[in-house]
């Protein structure tokens, strides 16, 4: 069963800090898709969300430094 927290990170609600396609995309990158697809955002590890935030980090933090 999904932790709450889990939920909360990833809720789909206005409240979200991602858009459902961002989402999507990093989901495919990070190989846990077919998780999400079978399961809903409810459905991944604590690990995959984790890296899912780390990698939406690392990208705006490119995009910030692209900007100098």
């Amino acid at each position: 069963r999904p932790k709450p927290l889990i939920k909360e990170l990833l809720n789909l609600g206005r409240r979200s800090m991602m858009s459902e396609k961002f989402k999507e995309e990093l989901a495919k990158e990070l190989g846990f898709w077919d998780v999400v697809q079978r399961d809903g955002w409810g459905g991944i590890r604590a690990v995959d969300a984790g890296n899912m935030v780390k990698r939406a980090i690392e990208i705006a933090e490119q995009q910030l430094a692209n900007r100098s």
